[in-house]
């Protein structure tokens, strides 16, 4: 057993001594966020539907913030043995939740993606940055596929009204949209049209939003990819997404606020100014691109989202959305397809939903550790109906799983060497107000 693991079962241990004659009925269990409850309940045979039925669970609660409650879940005693983390039903499993009351706390949800959309930060220095009062880490992100760009998110990236990122094909993406002015949450599956188009009529069809456009491998040799034959990528940038658009072969067509060129160049590769957004294109479409967005006004991007029913969502202000992979819950029934493989194998996992009566609930589950094994994306969707979330999603997970308070504090332990926190592509976060 390693120090730390010996350092867990005896503090949890001594806790369980102290409070075993406070073992909680099953009916009279304290609700999750319930800030009136007892700073800690131990309960035994009943709780989160993980591992044994006899197993002993420890649930302290905190207020952060009128309406805003944090709860911290143990379950299990003794830590697992190394080799039996990803099958043992003994656990221990320990899960961090923030519950938010749109109906008493005062602030709102929001996502955050620090100072620009390709770079990675911390989920505690994310939370710090908003002024939050606590948060979680949100979207899968480009991680080590796209060193120059990090955390480019891999799927919908919404903010404050603003289509960053669109969501992708995959029918396994989950899309959970913040209205931050009603801090009402959406979870489903989106997905989205772009064009460009000008006042002759014509429209090109755009590939992606803020993601490096892919230069045809028969042509990756051609400085001027106008000489394409073969199709390439439309991509539209915003200010948003770094300090300069991907540099390289290309075209590259930067509009003002009003739709107007401001500058053609034959290379990509430019900064923005405010108000500004640049079309790039590679392959065969740089030609098409050209014709689009000769000099002049009247070059539109038309974005248009809808939702898995083909209802349209409107971008409007205070609108936020963030990926994940696979909704977990939906009308209170858990929608977790069957799987195999290491995503669906234990790992540590960050989920975000909505209880019926509106109440919100990020949570943070560590694991891969002999404190705490973390959760199969089934045993996830059960912690989450456990929990009250009548809709939910899975967020990003493994070494990303963070929760974090207003000066920075890890509310949770990350599964990295030591705890280390990994630097993320955004977070959910909650940031008080009036």
């Amino acid at each position: 057993m390693t120090t730390s693991a010996r350092v867990f079962s005896a503090a949890l241990g001594a806790t369980v001594a102290l409070l075993s004659a406070a073992f909680v009925p099953a009916a009279d269990a304290a609700p999750i966020g319930d800030p009136t409850a007892a700073a800690t309940v131990v309960q035994a045979g009943y709780g989160l539907p993980l591992g044994d039925a006899d197993l002993v669970e420890t649930r302290s609660y905190e207020t952060l913030a009128r309406g805003v409650t944090l709860t911290r879940i143990v379950r299990g005693t003794e830590p697992a043995p190394a080799d039996q983390i990803n099958t043992t039903p003994r656990g221990p499993w320990v899960v961090s939740v923030l519950t938010i009351d749109p109906k008493k706390a005062k602030g709102h949800l929001q996502a955050t993606y620090g100072a620009d959309l390709a770079q990675v930060e911390k989920t505690s220095d994310l939370v710090k940055s908003a002024g939050a009062l606590a948060g979680v880490n949100a979207s899968f992100f480009t991680f080590t596929a796209n060193p120059q760009y990090p955390g480019d998110p891999v799927g919908l990236g919404i903010s404050n009204g603003k289509l960053l990122s669109e969501p992708l094909a995959d029918p396994t993406e989950a899309n959970l949209l913040i209205d931050a002015k009603s801090n009402k949450l959406t979870t489903g599956h989106l997905s989205w049209t772009g064009t460009v188009s000008n006042r002759r009529g014509t429209v090109l069809p755009l590939e992606f939003i803020n993601h490096p456009p892919v230069i045809p491998t028969a042509c990756a040799a051609l400085p001027d990819q106008t000489a394409c034959t073969v199709p390439g990528d439309v991509v539209l940038f915003t200010p948003e997404f770094a300090a300069t658009t991907p540099a390289g072969a290309g075209i590259e067509v930067v509009l003002d606020h009003k739709g107007c060129v401001v500058r053609t160049s034959n290379l990509r590769g430019t900064a923005l100014a405010a108000g500004q957004t640049s079309l790039q294109a590679t392959g065969q479409d740089t030609s098409a691109l050209l014709k689009v967005a000769a000099k002049g006004c009247g070059v539109r991007t038309n974005l248009a989202l809808s939702d898995e029913n083909g209802r349209k969502v409107p971008l409007h202000d205070g609108l936020y959305g963030v990926t994940g992979r696979y909704q977990l819950t939906k009308k209170g029934e858990i929608v977790v397809p069957a799987g195999t493989g290491s995503f669906f194998d234990r790992n540590p996992r960050t989920i975000a939903g909505t209880t019926r009566d509106g109440k919100i609930i990020l949570a943070a589950l560590d694991g891969r550790q002999t404190t705490s094994v973390g959760t199969t994306l089934d045993e996830t969707a059960a912690v989450a109906k456990a929990l009250g979330m009548r809709d939910s999603i899975n967020l990003d997970g493994g070494g990303s799983t963070a929760m974090a308070l207003q000066d920075g504090t890890l509310v949770n332990h990350p599964s990295g060497t030591n705890g280390a926190e990994r630097a993320v592509g955004d977070a959910v976060v909650f940031v008080p107000g009036q």
